[in-house]
């Protein structure tokens, strides 16, 4: 099974690479959810996260990974 990629577009400037890391905000705009959700993903353990001094961080590839999940489990149910 193939992972989606996450539109990271408005999060990438011209020419800059794509982000390895996400804001909570950031990645909660990825998945279209509200900030406090996205927070909520992520104290269950459903949304990938890690702290980097202090500062809570999704990894770009997170988003997407929690979309393949939700899919496959709503397939097989």
């Amino acid at each position: 099974m193939s992972i989606a990629t996450v539109d990271t577009g408005p999060l990438v400037e011209a020419g800059d690479l794509a982000p390895v890391l996400l804001t909570v905000e950031e990645a909660a705009r990825c998945l279209r959810i509200g900030r406090t959700t996205c927070y909520a993903l992520i104290r269950t353990g459903e949304l990938e996260s890690l702290t980097i001094g202090g500062l809570r961080r999704v990894p770009a590839d997170a988003p997407a990974a929690y979309l393949a999940r939700r899919r496959a489990e709503q397939r097989a149910a």
